[in-house]
Order: structure tokens, then C-alpha cells, then sequence
């Protein structure tokens, strides 16, 4: 991963995954906030986008997220946006609070089968992002599995993040 420019900051995007009944992490979340954890604690510049709202099971990701973060990186590094609840959402709230607070380079904090369309996202709306490296998870089958579902979702987010695109040329203020 190429480091941005000394004394920039930079936004890491951690990508929500499910909470559990119990109101605790899945393991996705919790390796997810792990590998963004290492990639704060290396460089003081980079602050933490972290996004999910209440799923099946409440509290929201990102402040399961955040709770996984205490004591490790400070909460004035942390940003909660428990409101998106899918790719495109996270990405254009994460793209308007890093436009709006000057950040300089984005990570995206994602499994790999969900880099491209991420990454595809942030293009649309005017950033370029790097992918914080998490190793593969599970097995062949469940890897398949993922990545069939992501081409299925990025036809589907290449029209809707142009269309998001294009409304917030139109009207900047609005992320909805």
C-alpha cells in the first residue's frame, strides 16, 4: 500500500459487517476494525470512518466498531456514521466528510472481493482509495461465494453511484 504524502491526513473507511445477537462483533467486523486499528496506530495521520447502522441486531456497527477501538486509538480519531447501511451510503458519507474535513488520500477498510466496488465508488465521486490489505477469509466455497455476489452488486452500484455522483455535483449538501 503506497503511504500518502507526509503530513497528510488520511480517512480509513471501515466497511460495517453484521453485529451479533449478543450485540457483539462478527468475526468480518472484528477482523475489519483490527486491520484498521494496525494501520492507525502506524501512522498518526489517519483518522477512522466508522460506518453501519443497526442491523438485525442492535447497536449500530459503527459503534460496535468503536467500542472495539477503546484504548487502542483515540476517539477524537474516530468518526461514527451510524447511519449508511450499504456500499453506496457508506461511500458517500465517508467522501463528504473527507471533501468537508480536508483529508488528503482514503484507505478503504473491506474484505478484497469488496475492494473493486468500493474503490469503483470513491472513483465516481471524486477520490482515489487504497485498500487496507486483510488476508482471505473463510473457505474456497464461502470465497466464491462473495465474489459472485459482488459482480452481481457492481453493475448495479456503477449506475447508482453515477446517479449519486451526478446529484451531488448538483446539490454538494446532500448525501441521501
Amino acid at each position: 500500500m503506497k503511504a500518502p504524502a507526509l503530513g497528510k491526513r488520511t480517512l480509513a473507511v471501515v466497511f460495517g459487517a453484521a453485529v451479533r445477537a449478543d450485540g457483539s462483533a462478527s468475526p468480518t467486523l472484528a477482523r475489519r476494525v483490527g486491520y484498521a486499528a494496525a494501520a492507525a496506530e502506524a501512522d498518526p495521520s489517519v483518522d477512522l470512518f466508522l460506518s453501519g447502522k443497526v442491523g438485525d441486531h442492535p447497536p449500530s456497527e459503527a459503534s460496535v466498531m468503536a467500542a472495539l477501538l477503546a484504548g487502542n486509538v483515540s476517539a477524537e480519531r474516530l468518526t461514527l456514521d451510524e447511519v449508511s447501511g450499504d456500499t453506496l451510503q457508506t461511500v458517500r458519507a465517508a467522501a463528504a466528510h473527507a471533501r468537508a474535513n480536508g483529508y488528503a488520500a482514503i484507505l478503504s477498510c473491506t474484505d478484497s472481493y469488496h475492494q473493486p466496488r468500493v474503490r469503483m465508488l470513491f472513483w465516481l465521486l471524486g477520490f482515489s482509495s487504497l485498500p487496507v490489505p486483510l488476508p482471505p477469509r473463510g473457505g474456497k466455497q464461502l470465497r466464491l461465494k462473495m465474489w459472485l455476489r459482488e459482480c452481481a452488486a457492481l453493475p448495479y452500484d456503477l449506475v447508482a453511484g453515477i446517479c449519486a455522483a451526478w446529484r451531488d455535483r448538483r446539490h454538494p449538501t446532500t448525501t441521501s
